[in-house]
């Protein structure tokens, strides 16, 4: 055995790389000085992608790379949990969208300067589709002596909400993602610990016409949700009023808020002037007038597909309205009327409709009151209805045998549906 000693340490007897490769990894390792990426090869490219440094300026790969193995290599050094399907498989969207939330999640008003989030967006704003946001920080407020707090308490219950809290704004943002279609806000502030004051859970009402007037220059946007913001009915009519001639919105969300009749009727009116398809109120306080305005938009909106209602306090005033409603409307397919005080006259209201109409496909009841009477009435009109494929009546005080068999027939019309599904297609097949 002959024996070869180096003088070279790093030298071993593996393969010598090809020269195309020693090539490539010449341009990796000058890539910011001489960047060479358009003129390769597909597989060339993710050769530069797959060992390009991950500490180039970001204003400088987001120019060169399109979505690939860097942003994907950008983002799982970023962040432990990437899933990149909720970003339609793209990791440069995902990236992108990721680092403008952190921004506007960190920005605190009067202290990080605006240009932070514009010179972002000047890189991002092709890129992104969707922004969920899951606080939004107030000013940082001074120390105060035991005379300025006293001063401050007089001033605060002597003016309006102008001296109030303020949180970032939305106007210097939106207008400029012109493919923004999903916006999710919360105004809170996450583990604020024994810092806790209500303030930094609501918006104030400079935030509201702020972010109103924002949304309105966003063209783009389909799905808007504002949810644990303590939305009251003030401010719900005037982010309303921006959203009446929207061109867009498609799906609207106000969930856990504090939306009253007033509020209300302020949707009941875009109901009749937008294109709504999905609505939900989940967890408010509205009662039977705002039910009402609701359900008057109702009878006439032929768009509206979803409608959640839960939680509210409707009772039977609001309850039989919304369900009379439908007996003009053939477009809503889902409705959830859960928690509402209701009892078996919304009940047999309901049925008179199930009797009649078949564009229903979803309803949810539960935790209202329908005792036996209620119960008989929806049993009977069931045996009449082959649309309806869900129906929630948990805890509505119904006997159990009713409940068993209400299911049945929704199972029912479950299977039909099923079977039917398969002949449709094979029927626009043959076509």
């Amino acid at each position: 055995m002959r024996r070869i000693i180096a003088e070279d340490l790093d030298w071993s007897l593996a393969t010598v790389s090809s020269l195309s490769n020693l090539c490539l990894q010449c341009i990796v390792n000058n890539f910011e000085e001489r960047p060479v990426y358009e003129e390769l090869t597909s597989s060339e490219k993710d050769f530069i992608q797959n060992r390009v440094s991950l500490s180039l300026p970001l204003h400088f790969a987001a120019n060169v790379f399109p979505d690939g193995v860097y942003w994907k290599r950008c983002c799982e050094q970023k962040w432990k949990v990437c899933d990149v399907s909720n970003y339609g498989e793209r990791w440069k969207q995902m990236f992108f969208e990721r680092q403008l939330e952190n921004i506007i999640e960190l920005f605190v008003p009067g202290i990080t300067e605006p240009k932070t989030v514009l010179d972002m967006v000047t890189l991002c704003k092709d890129h992104i589709k969707k922004l969920n946001i899951a606080q939004l920080l107030p000013p940082v407020k001074e120390p105060q002596t035991e005379d300025e707090e006293q001063a401050s308490e007089l001033t605060l219950a002597n003016e309006d909400d102008k001296s109030g809290m303020d949180h970032f704004d939305f106007r210097i943002l939106l207008d400029k993602l012109t493919n923004l279609e999903e916006l999710h806000l919360v105004y809170k502030v996450k583990s604020c610990g024994m810092n806790f004051e209500w303030s930094m859970f609501e918006m104030t009402n400079r935030d509201c016409e702020s972010l109103a007037k924002a949304l309105k220059s966003c063209k783009t946007l389909k799905l808007f949700r504002l949810h644990l913001s303590h939305l009251e009915d003030k401010k719900c009519r005037l982010l309303v009023k921006y959203l009446l001639d929207h061109p867009s919105l498609r799906t609207l969300d106000f969930s856990h808020n504090v939306i009253g009749d007033s509020g209300a009727r302020a949707i009941g009116k875009l109901l009749t002037k937008s294109k709504l398809e999905i609505l939900n109120l989940y967890d408010n306080n509205i009662g039977g007038p705002g039910a009402k305005a609701i359900a008057h938009a109702l009878s006439k909106n032929t768009t509206l597909v979803s409608l959640n209602l839960c939680l509210n306090r409707l009772n039977d005033e609001g309850g039989q309205a919304i369900c009379k409603a439908l007996l003009n409307n053939k477009t809503l397919l889902h409705l959830q009327l859960g928690a509402n005080g209701v009892t078996w006259l919304t009940a047999l209201s309901l049925s008179s409709v199930l009797a009649q109409n078949n564009t229903l496909k979803s309803i949810n009841l539960s935790c209202n009151a329908l005792g036996e009477v209620g119960g008989n009435a929806l049993e009977e009109a069931m045996s009449h209805n082959t649309s309806v494929t869900e129906c929630n009546i948990h805890l509505t005080d119904i006997e159990e045998r009713r409940v068993s068999i209400i299911n049945q027939m929704v199972w029912n019309n479950q299977f039909r549906k099923q079977e039917t599904s398969p002949r449709e297609k094979n029927t626009e097949n043959a076509n």
